[in-house]
């Protein structure tokens, strides 16, 4: 949940600062990227998705870079995260992004945090229409089941999040990508309590768009 919230404040802090794409939203940047194509939307708006895909793709593939594994353990991908939106937060709070060129430095950084996250655990946190769509599917089958509450709170925690960026943005837009690495970081604290000091494996689990494992989830 914790993770989800930092996806929302991440994308809405890249949306609303950075110009009006996603860092972590694929399927809008690629909605995006294609009114573009047919001359449509705001201008300048390809170069930006495509560097938000670009970068997410990046992360999305240090996830899996040892042959023959699935991807990197759990203890070097969420300090990572967690590094690259702290660099973002730095950049953007100590006023440093003044040029488009500097903004899509900014977005390369959290795009790539992004993929990253993407690769974390097998409970999705930074893409919800699978999710969403599951979860309704098995309402409306009336086949709820006891997990889906956290299914139920981790969309609550996107919109937490996303709330939290938006809010810092118009009362303190300095502070506007600090919640993505305060939630993020939040969640790294909570690994580390409850791995109890044991030697982190690789995720080995497959992406499931509906929960996953909620119990082991940061």
């Amino acid at each position: 949940m914790l993770l989800s919230a930092a996806s929302g404040a991440a994308d809405a802090f890249v949306f609303l600062c950075v110009g009006q794409v996603f860092a972590g939203v694929m399927t809008g940047n690629l909605v995006l990227l294609g009114a573009s194509a047919a001359g449509a939307g705001e201008d300048g708006v390809a170069p930006r998705v495509v560097t938000a895909l670009a970068a997410y793709a990046c992360g999305a593939a240090s996830g899996a870079l040892p042959t023959g594994r699935p991807g990197l353990p759990l203890g070097v991908m969420l300090p990572a995260e967690v590094v690259l939106l702290g660099a973002a937060a730095v950049l953007w709070g100590l006023d440093l992004v003044e040029s488009y060129g500097d903004r899509l430095g900014l977005l390369a950084l959290v795009s790539l945090a992004m993929g990253i996250q993407g690769r974390i655990r097998v409970t999705p946190t930074n893409y919800f229409t699978g999710t969403l769509t599951s979860l309704v599917g098995r309402a409306a089958a009336r086949e709820l089941e006891p997990g889906d509450v956290w299914v139920l709170g981790r969309l609550g925690a996107v919109v937490a999040g996303a709330a939290l960026a938006a809010s810092a943005e118009r009362w303190w837009s300095p502070g506007a990508a600090l919640g993505a690495v305060v939630l993020a970081a939040g969640a790294l604290v909570l690994d580390i309590a409850s791995r109890g000091g044991r030697r982190p494996g690789p995720d080995t689990g497959k992406p499931r768009p509906d929960r996953g494992n909620p119990a082991g989830a940061a």
